[in-house]
């Protein structure tokens, strides 16, 4: 893999966080947000993610790292987290910023609010539209978990919703979806060509009888299935009605039980400990192979994971630990997750639909390392390709 060349350490004193420490005034937390930003692919023909999972965010300066090498432990915090999302974000221009949960670690944090304030910012000061979903750490702190979405949802930049407008019940906090329309002046810059799912999975079991972790309940997969229908019967019908449904990918915190399904042989990356799912199957991988568009689904929650396996035509990917003062592996470099989705280039000019979506892995060393570059999901042939990285 080709390594990029930056002007700092991770564990050197940053001029970011400054910045960061600066830009939080703003958040936008008092009256209506701004109007969000319309997703739409670049010129390029390509619409990018950064997914930051578990960044585990406390105080600040004055939270330490955690599992990391004796040498780093000194001048290492907090700020660390802070600095990769904000190298992470020069590096690969993302689109969208999109964070899978345990944004904070809440049992630490002595106050949400400013706990998220301090963890989004660089998000935030970069002016990039985000996105984000709970993990079972986000309300333990001054906040319940419907006040923590409230508060994510009242921030700059943020295109998170608490739940759908149009449903009377839903379960959890943070279900929603996010169309992202072709490029630009094309005649697909006002029809959705990826479809982007986020659903609440939960913190812990509310069932006395079943212990262990959440998980995505009925009444959101029954949202699911509606809204992924309506999506399909949009993207064939006019105007520039198409043959097969827009690729989904999907976005929460806790793993299913069927990422429990993968070894070394059948998958791209790294296992390091066992899937932490719910104790009980809730059924929802079956319903997006019924339903038929998701292509792959980003988790977080278990930090030393960070591979990719194929299941029943869906990719099912963790992302790493990101985050510093989350639990890690001394000398076991955090890292985040790129995923690039591409049209396809018509032959009269211009852009149609996707064509391919693709993955790779930065870790947050010396050089932003690019790891274990691979094509999810393709019109063609999906599979491992040599991948040219920026």
């Amino acid at each position: 893999m080709k390594k990029i060349a930056m002007g700092f350490s991770p564990f050197s004193t940053l001029v970011v966080l400054v910045l960061s420490l600066c830009l939080l005034p703003i958040c936008s937390l008092a009256g209506r947000p701004e109007q969000p930003k319309k997703l739409i692919f670049g010129r390029n023909g390509e619409f990018k993610i950064l997914q930051v999972a578990d960044m585990h965010f406390v105080d600040g300066k004055s939270t330490p790292c955690l599992d990391v090498l004796s040498r780093q432990v000194a001048h290492c915090s907090d700020l660390n987290t802070s600095a990769f999302i904000h190298r992470m974000i020069l590096a690969e221009k993302p689109n969208l910023i999109v964070f899978t949960g345990d944004n904070i670690f809440g049992v630490e944090a002595t106050d949400a609010a400013q706990s998220m304030n301090a963890a989004f910012a660089p998000a935030i000061s970069s002016n990039i539209p985000w996105a984000a979903v709970l993990g079972n750490h986000d309300q333990e702190s001054t906040l319940s978990r419907a006040g923590v979405m409230k508060h994510i949802v009242g921030m700059k930049n943020t295109l998170a919703r608490v739940n759908p407008s149009d449903v009377e019940f839903i379960d959890g906090f943070g279900n929603y979806n996010l169309e992202v329309g072709g490029v630009g002046g094309s005649g697909f810059e006002n029809k959705s060509v990826l479809n982007l799912y986020f659903l609440d999975s939960g913190d812990h079991s509310t069932v006395p009888s079943i212990d262990g972790f959440g998980w995505i309940k009925a009444s959101q997969q029954y949202w699911f299935q509606r809204t992924s229908k309506q999506l399909r019967r949009t993207y064939l019908n006019k105007p520039q009605r198409q043959k097969g449904p827009a690729p989904g990918l999907a976005f929460f915190h806790i793993p299913l039980p069927e990422f429990a399904n993968f070894d070394s042989s059948n998958f791209t990356g790294i296992r390091m400990e066992r899937t932490k799912s719910a104790s009980i199957n809730s059924g929802f991988f079956t319903t997006m192979v019924q339903a038929g568009d998701v292509k792959a689904v980003f988790t977080g929650h278990d930090h030393l994971n960070d591979f990719c396996g194929k299941l029943d035509g869906i990719q099912l990917c963790y992302a790493g630990g990101f985050g510093y003062h989350a639990y890690g592996k001394a000398g076991w470099s955090r890292r985040a997750r790129v995923v690039v989705a591409s049209l396809e280039k018509l032959e009269k000019g211009g852009w149609g639909g996707v064509k391919s979506i693709k993955t790779w892995k930065r870790l947050d060393d010396a050089h932003l390392t690019s790891i274990d570059g691979e094509v999810l999901w393709s019109k063609r042939t999906p599979g491992k390709v040599s991948l040219q990285f920026p």
